[in-house]
């Protein structure tokens, strides 16, 4: 069973994570202002028609670059470095406006490559994108289509990797102490790993499968029988 202890977290206050920008996400910048027209070269606009497909807007999306850069029109080469999405929008609004760029603009920068990888002991194992601020643990593993039967729901394993430095969290389901932990809600590229159970690990080798094993110990004593007759 999920989370034995859930209740004494009831009433309790709601902890959202923040992402800074990463290497190879991508970035959907839309600039606009009063006068529309102004605002033209400072948006990668395609000429496809292919619609507002999530697809669609990834090409015209800005890709981070290993140093945390992307190259932005008429603005050149700037940083993300250290920043949210909020936060580069906020800079962004300021740079266009203190160099006279444009008048009162707004901005507005969203991560449109946020994606997770479910692995293992999952009835649907595979790769899901969100489109929102914050998912938690729980929303990535329904995506996956919840834990099979099989699955070993003491120790979900977290694969992170932020600001250049990897992170192994460890995930038991049946309690409830992980949702005040930092891996209660998932980031963009985060790997979740459900261990098989060890019923399941045994029953996959000779060992721990009894039937199989005295099968094996049968062939081999009648095998010793014939020879030694």
């Amino acid at each position: 069973m999920y989370l034995q202890d859930v209740d004494q977290h009831h009433n309790t206050e709601i902890r959202y994570t923040t992402t800074t920008i990463q290497p190879n996400d991508i970035l959907r910048i839309n600039v606009s202002a009063l006068i529309p027209e102004s605002t033209i070269p400072y948006n990668n606009v395609t000429t496809n028609n292919g619609g507002n497909s999530l697809e669609l807007m990834q090409l015209d999306g800005y890709l981070v670059s290993e140093t945390l850069t992307i190259n932005f029109p008429v603005l050149g080469l700037l940083s993300v470095a250290d920043m949210t999405t909020q936060a580069f929008s906020d800079f962004l609004k300021h740079k266009l406006e203190s160099e006279g760029h444009l008048k009162n603009p707004s901005v507005n920068v969203r991560l449109i490559n946020s994606k997770v990888m479910v692995l293992g002991e999952v009835n649907s194992p595979g790769t899901y994108n969100f489109t929102e601020q914050n998912i938690t643990l729980l929303q990535a593993l329904a995506n996956a289509g919840d834990l099979a039967i099989t699955g070993k729901r003491e120790d979900i394993t977290v694969i992170r990797e932020t600001d250049g430095l990897r992170k192994i969290g460890h995930v038991d389901l049946t309690s409830s102490d992980w949702l005040d932990g930092e891996f209660s809600y998932v980031k963009p590229n985060d790997v979740i790993i459900v261990n098989p159970s060890d019923p399941k690990v045994k029953s996959a080798g000779f060992v721990g499968n009894l039937p199989t094993l005295f099968s094996v110990v049968s062939l081999v004593l009648t095998t010793v029988l014939l020879i030694t007759n």
